[in-house]
Order: structure tokens, then C-alpha cells, then sequence
């Protein structure tokens, strides 16, 4: 079947069929599809919508596009858990140490920053040798041994969607339900889980914005996994201002370090915290949250946590150095501070705008085959309700061009805010559905 009679059909607003999405999805990863028809596809995807049917179809061709785990012969319960994506979102480089400081094993697949948002490959390639491309026979290994691995997809895990992940990021098409839904749950149905912990993101530095939107998500996410055997449960969480202070990823992986040694910030520590236990409830690790909570935070309290972080840097070819020296991870050679236009309270901190102006830097991409540089970021050193004076330090820029740095300033003024008061507290964690 031809490829512009399916993109004309899903065009009109029709469904399509199995058979066209294995179709579609073939192209793709035969490369018999050009990028141009797979895009217009993907677009026509974003701005028509697919119905229930349609995002199961589709994640079902994804994960027969290449192979599907079977880890039944490594000891414990497999947990994974996965974001949907925000500005400073680290928690993966926390709550996988911790989960499986506690026994749970973490086959964890993650991908790279799409948009203003982050990816944790970017940050764990941050740290020197850090190698994300291991083989399955390296993953199985990883997790024999230490019980996580930190990876990509391999060549064999759902190779198609390595292809629309690639373009989605640049081409405007990221925003679908449909297409998030069956990127994610292809990946976490094709590694081999039993069960599965979903961070939905909503808010201004998140690809869902409105609650809404994020719950018809995390809905869609639980009830494909589920369909497949997956145990799977979804936090609703708010992504209005970053997560943590650091944004950037050599800065992300300190502040997940000074997490793990049990300096970090307090909503970073919290989320971390809540997801892992999860994790541990879903792996029968324990019998109710308090009794999870308790476990993950004795992993955090005791150090088990950091050490099993250390060993996961060493097993997949990283220096371990850097757990105890940061001056091994990459840096900028100059900073500057935005700082406070008047006196008040800090009432916004926009993260898409944040994580908009680290992009400007060098901290994530435009087009698919941009370098990231690891070293550049920003610090915020004013949070949302913090009282800060005229001339006050809000927020601290590492760069490496100047030329960017303007551009970069520009979106800083429009993301903070001072008001005469300050804004009511938000809660970070606002609903759980599965």
C-alpha cells in the first residue's frame, strides 16, 4: 500500500487499520518510508488523534519491529520506571540506585532530550566513559551483577521507534498522546519488565500542560501496559518550575549525588523517594507505602543508594571518581548571574522558558544531530516564594559562548517573575492512576 494514500487517510480524520500501521511502521524502520512521509504521517497523527485501538495497534508494531526480552532467568523482580519529561528532571539517577539498593532489579531504557526537556542519557553521558550502548548480553550482565543497567535502545528493542523518536523531537510532533504512549510502552513491553512506575509530567515545562491532558495520558500509558501483562502505575506529578535546582546535565548529575549523600533538594529527594518506593511495591518489595518508603529511605540514610550508584558507573565503564570528586565532570569556564529586577517574592520560574535558555547554551537540541555540550546549564539559586531583593542572584548561568548568552538572558526575564507576595504552594505529586 502506498505511503501517501495512509497519510491522506489519516489526514481526513479517518482510522486506520492494522494493516496500514504495520505498513507505517515498517517503513520506518526499513527506511523504505523517506523521513519527509513518516514526518507528514506523524504530523497528521498530532493534529487528527488515534483512537484507543489505533495506540495499541501501533505500540504492538513497535514491539515486533524487533525483539522482546525474556530476563526470566535473572533472579528478582524487573521495575523500571519512566518520565514523560521535564526541565531538571533527574529522579532516574536517584531512585534506580535506591531501588535497587533494595533488591528490586532495574532494567531501566531510556532515551535522549527531546525539545526543552532533558533526556538521562544526556546526563549520564555527562560522566567520563559512561557507556548507555551496551549489548543485551552487557545489559544481562550489568544486571546480574549490580542489579540495574542504565541504557538506550539497543539495535534489536523496538528499532522503529528509535526512527520516530529521532524525527518527533524535530519536527513539532512530540505533543501526541498516541505517539508518547506507544513510544514509551513499546521500549518498557519490549525490555522484559514485570511492572512498571510512570512519572506523567504536567505544567508549563512539561509536553502535556494541562492535567487534563496529562491524566488521559497516564491513563492510556497504564491501560496498554496492563493489556500486556506489565504491572503498571502512574504518578501525576507538576512540572511548572524545574526539578531540584540544577538544570543541565553535568549540574543534574552532581545535584543526583548530593541527593544520594543526602544534601539534595527536598522535592527532588521527595519525588525520588516516592517513585522508588513504588517501584518496590510493584516488585512485591513490600506490602504497603509506608513499609516501601521506610526501605528506600534506609537505602538513602545508610549510603547503600550512593555505593550502588558507584558500582553502576563502574560497571558500565564510567569514572567512578566522580561520586567523590566533581571537578572530573565537565565544566564551563565562565558564569554569570540573572538577577532580581525588584524586590518581592519569587512567584514564577517558568521552566519551559528555563529549560529553553540552557538549550540556547548548548544543553539540549534543535535538530537531531546537534552536539550536546554536557558542561552548561544553569543553578537556581532562588526557588518559586523565596523573598529576594533588587540586584539578588535568581538564578546562575555556566557558559561557554558568548554570543549565546544573550538569547539566553532574554528568556531568563520572561521566566521569573517578582510579585508583591508570595504564590501558594503547590503540591508536586497530584494524583495516582493504576
Amino acid at each position: 500500500m502506498r505511503a501517501v494514500d495512509i497519510i491522506r487517510k489519516k489526514r481526513d480524520s479517518e482510522a486506520l487499520n492494522p494493516a496500514e500501521i504495520e505498513a507505517f511502521v515498517a517503513g520506518a524502520r526499513s527506511k523504505s518510508w523517506p523521513d519527509y512521509q513518516v514526518s507528514a504521517l506523524l504530523m497528521s497523527i498530532v493534529l487528527r488523534g488515534m483512537t484507543a485501538e489505533e495506540t495499541a495497534w501501533l505500540t504492538g508494531a513497535m514491539v515486533r519491529s524487533g525483539v522482546r526480552l525474556d530476563l526470566s532467568d535473572i533472579p528478582g523482580a524487573k521495575v523500571d520506571k519512566h518520565s514523560t519529561g521535564g526541565v531538571g528532571d533527574k529522579t532516574s539517577l536517584v531512585l534506580a540506585p535506591l531501588a535497587a539498593a533494595c533488591g528490586i532489579i532495574v532494567p531501566m531504557m531510556s532515551g535522549r532530550g527531546l525539545g526543552h526537556t532533558g533526556g538521562t542519557l544526556d546526563k549520564l553521558e555527562a560522566i567520563p566513559g559512561f557507556r548507555v550502548n551496551l549489548t543485551l548480553d552487557e545489559f544481562r550482565a550489568a544486571l546480574r551483577k549490580v542489579g540495574c543497567a542504565l541504557i538506550g535502545q539497543t539495535a534489536e528493542i523496538a528499532p522503529a521507534d528509535k526512527v520516530l523518536y529521532a524525527l518527533r523531537d524535530v519536527t513539532a510532533t512530540v505533543e501526541s498522546i498516541a505517539l508518547i504512549s506507544a513510544s514509551i510502552m513499546s521500549k518498557k513491553i519490549a525490555e522484559g519488565i514485570e511492572a512498571l512506575v510512570m512519572d506523567v509530567k504536567c505544567g508549563r515545562g512539561a509536553f502535556m500542560k494541562s492535567r487534563a491532558d496529562a491524566q488521559r495520558l497516564a491513563e492510556s500509558l497504564v491501560a496498554i501496559g496492563q493489556a500486556n501483562g506489565v504491572r503498571t502505575q502512574a504518578l501525576l506529578t507538576a512540572m511548572d518550575v524545574p526539578l531540584g535546582r540544577a538544570v543541565g546535565n553535568s549540574l543534574e548529575v552532581i545535584e543526583c549525588l548530593e541527593t544520594l549523600k543526602g544534601r539534595g533538594p527536598a522535592d527532588l529527594e521527595s519525588l525520588a523517594v516516592a517513585l522508588a518506593g513504588r517501584m518496590l511495591r510493584l516488585g512485591g518489595g513490600a506490602d504497603n507505602d509506608q513499609e516501601a518508603e521506610r526501605k528506600i529511605r534506609a537505602a538513602l540514610g545508610s549510603g547503600h543508594g550512593l555505593e550502588k550508584f558507584r558500582d553502576i558507573i563502574a560497571q558500565q565503564g564510567g569514572d567512578a571518581r566522580i561520586v567523590d570528586d566533581y571537578t572530573r565532570l565537565p565544566s564551563t569556564p565562565a558564569r554569570t548571574t540573572f538577577t532580581a529586577s525588584r524586590s518581592g517574592y519569587v512567584s514564577r520560574l517558568d521552566a519551559e522558558l528555563l529549560g529553553r535558555a540552557t538549550m540556547v547554551l548548548g544543553a539540549g537540541r534543535d535538530r537531531v544531530e546537534d552536539v550536546i555540550d554536557p558542561g552548561v546549564g544553569a543553578k537556581m539559586i532562588a526557588r518559586t516564594g523565596d523573598p529576594v531583593r533588587a540586584g539578588d542572584a535568581v538564578v546562575e548561568l555556566h557558559y561557554r559562548d558568548s554570543s549565546r548568552l544573550g538569547t539566553a538572558m532574554e528568556l531568563l526575564g520572561k521566566a521569573c517573575q517578582i510579585a508583591d507576595e508570595p504564590p501558594v504552594p503547590q503540591e508536586l505529586i497530584l494524583q495516582t492512576i493504576g
